[in-house]
């Protein structure tokens, strides 16, 4: 059953990073490798969440270092940059649930306005929310570019003979 839920978490996350891929126009041969690396890195976090209780800021950052070593390794595989490969396999791992709740938490705030005990429970809503959600994108961003900054040659070389 462990293994069916880590197979299903990557394959969903394939299917959103081919679409999300699609979007931005990719050579076609692309596509399985940002499939590929979008897999990996969801089942990443995916485990570390679920079966080592890490949080999801951590399992974020790692899961991005997942995604771009494996955009350096697989880019010059396909002869395609490593932000075509990283940046449509790390938007399914989004954190859409707390980018909601801090927009909902922001409209009941202005709603509330009149009640302060409302007003303190969506307020709290919102900074918690937004709390979270920057931080994921932000360690996500920096998982996926530190391997850039690490081999900046190898990194800046994979569309070069």
């Amino acid at each position: 059953m462990v293994a069916l839920d880590i197979l299903s978490d990557g394959f969903f996350a394939a299917v959103a990073g081919i679409g999300f891929g699609a979007i931005s126009d990719p050579p076609l041969r692309a596509f399985k490798m940002i499939a590929i690396l979008a897999a990996l890195g969801h089942a990443c976090r995916f485990c570390l969440m679920t079966y080592l209780g890490v949080d999801i800021a951590t399992a974020s950052l790692f899961a991005g270092l997942v995604i771009g070593f494996g955009s350096l390794w697989l880019g010059k595989r396909v002869y395609c940059p490593m932000t075509v490969l990283y940046i449509p396999a790390l938007l399914p791992m989004i954190p859409g649930k707390f980018a909601y709740n801090m927009v909902f938490s922001l409209i009941m705030c202005l709603q509330n306005m009149n009640d302060p005990e409302q007003l303190d429970k969506f307020m709290g809503m919102f900074f918690s929310n937004s709390l979270i959600a920057s931080t994921v994108i932000f360690m996500l961003a920096v998982g996926a570019t530190f391997p850039m900054f690490l081999f900046p040659h190898r990194a800046f070389s994979l569309t070069r003979h």
